[in-house]
């Protein structure tokens, strides 16, 4: 049970960097540009995530080819639940605008959801592992926590509802935390590697699909960017090396 309460603790983590793009959000002068680099840096982070931490791990399961389509049906019910919130946003949108900003909020809801799938998981493997992956999503999820309150406010949603939606962002993840830390716990290594490859895939899609399109288009790219992009890979690998 000590095991479980330490996974929930580092699943608040990723929650944070999402309360923490709210808190932006509502406090701070909000322009394209900032978010743009915020976007390019999660995004960085995140395939740093991915490259550094989580595909060395699950590439040594046996067979290979079984992690490598858990990764595959990642990226799949990504998009899945992507063309899912997007459908239902188009019928929303006719007859409720206020709507829209609920479904942005669900959309980072299963973002922080993967992620505590992946913190769960990691952290029946070794705590170590648990907590790396739960700091590198802390930068990962600001861009989403910001943009979802940055739409509240747009749609004039009341200050008190607002920090409802700033506690709600810890649902998710201890939700998937408690799911993928019971799920394989006493399961074999192999269990362990398959969820962290389908959030991988998760992961992968999120930032190809969303992050990169998401930031080129608020800010024409610079050389800021880049660096950034490549700083935040840098960051994560720097913290996996020395904490890991």
């Amino acid at each position: 049970m000590t095991e479980y309460l330490i996974a929930l603790a580092l699943s608040t983590l990723p929650a944070i960097g999402s309360i923490l793009g709210g808190w932006w959000a509502e406090y701070l002068a909000l322009s394209n540009r900032n978010l743009s680099l915020a976007l390019h840096a999660a995004a960085g982070i995140a395939l740093a995530v991915v490259g550094v931490e989580l595909m060395p791990q699950i590439l040594q399961a046996n067979p290979p080819w079984l992690v490598i389509l858990a990764f595959v049906g990642g990226g799949g019910f990504f998009v899945v639940i992507r063309w899912l919130i997007k459908w239902i946003q188009n019928r929303v949108n006719k007859v409720k605008k206020k709507a829209t900003a609920w479904l942005i909020f669900l959309g980072v809801g299963v973002d922080l959801f993967s992620d505590g799938l992946m913190v769960g998981t990691g952290s029946s493997i070794a705590f170590g592992l648990g907590l790396i992956l739960a700091l590198g999503q802390i930068m990962a999820n600001i861009p989403g926590g910001l943009v979802t309150l940055a739409s509240f406010k747009e749609k004039g949603v009341s200050r008190k509802q607002r920090r409802i939606v700033f506690l709600g962002f810890l649902l998710p993840t201890l939700l998937g935390t408690t799911i993928g830390y019971w799920t394989v716990r006493g399961q074999s290594e192999l269990i362990k590697f398959v969820l962290l490859a389908f959030t991988a895939g998760i992961l992968t899609t999120v930032v190809i699909e969303n992050m990169v399109p998401e930031a080129v288009a608020k800010e024409k790219e610079t050389y800021k960017e880049t660096f950034t992009f490549v700083g935040g890979f840098a960051l994560f690998a720097l913290l996996s090396i020395y904490l890991g």
